[in-house]
């Protein structure tokens, strides 16, 4: 794929060569107290590739997107995106990145159309225009009927394509989400995924973490980490080739011979506790 950009709904999008590593992680761990979460992980992700870190509860995956995406600072290790270090460049790594998260992060007092007004504001686009490159993202979202109407009263589908929109508007060089189908409903999902599908048909690099093993066999290449280290790393047929002996398996078989059949049940960490307070307002919850 050439050096370039493409057009997407209205986004300018800048592609890198396929060769180029937009991601790359050697020796990264994160540490709380006596907890090792990530434990010396190393792993790259390249331009226009689709990436899925798998892992069970617990297991480290959300604590390394947090590092890369500059919420968690490493304990020790290296992490870039697209060239810059997370933690000494972290504001041009947020400025390059677009970011889906697993708990909504929307203003649900806001309007959809409220909301991406914010995004734009937040990210400096250029007033002339801004105004389309709302209207083309609610366009693409399905959602231009429902543009007025308070996120309150959105599904948890219209949320994550809302998100996923406002991820977009500021023509991201690599997009990471975080379990972006949980808690959809079958039809939901597929809505949700099917526009997912067109970002890697376009070309964007994605990044992002999975409890749905259906979704990551679509993904070019697939990581699976437990107990804070990464235990498998490959294409899908690779690692049904190497764990099953036979690349007509699935991944769910792969995934449960690696990290067994156990429950992994797992409850919320203090700083996951403290965030999901902040973000209901604390005390002055409505």
């Amino acid at each position: 794929m050439p050096q370039g950009a493409w057009w997407f709904g209205g986004w300018i999008i800048n592609v890198q060569a396929e060769s180029e590593t937009v991601v790359g992680c050697t020796a990264l761990s994160c540490h709380f107290g006596k907890v090792v979460a990530v434990d010396g992980i190393s792993f790259e992700v390249r331009a226009g590739e689709r990436f899925a870190l798998l892992g069970p509860n617990g297991a480290g995956k959300s604590t390394t997107l947090q590092m890369l995406i500059t919420m968690l600072r490493p304990t020790a290790g290296q992490a870039q995106v697209l060239g810059f270090d997370v933690t000494r460049e972290a504001a041009a790594v947020r400025a390059a990145i677009g970011v889906v998260f697993q708990e909504p992060a929307l203003d649900d007092r806001l309007s959809a159309r409220e909301n991406l007004e914010m995004h734009a504001a937040l990210y400096r686009l250029p007033r002339r225009g801004r105004k389309m490159q709302i209207a083309e993202a609610l366009e693409w979202a399905s959602l231009s009927d429902a543009a007025k109407r308070p996120v309150s009263t959105f599904s948890g589908g219209m949320k994550r394509r809302l998100e996923l929109s406002r991820a977009l508007m500021h023509g991201p060089k690599v997009l990471f989400m975080d379990e972006p189908t949980q808690g959809l409903d079958p039809q939901g999902r597929q809505h949700l995924w099917e526009r997912i599908e067109s970002l890697k048909s376009a070309g964007l690099s994605t990044f992002m973490t999975t409890h749905y093993l259906q979704e990551a066999e679509t993904c070019d290449r697939v990581g699976i980490i437990d107990h804070g280290k990464m235990i498998a790393l490959g294409t899908p047929e690779e690692l049904k080739r190497e764990t099953l002996g036979d690349s007509g398996g699935t991944l769910e078989e792969v995934f449960l011979k690696l990290t067994g059949r156990a429950l992994r049940d797992e409850e919320a960490t203090p700083r996951a506790r403290m965030l999901s307070f902040a973000r209901k307002g604390g005390e002055h919850t409505r």
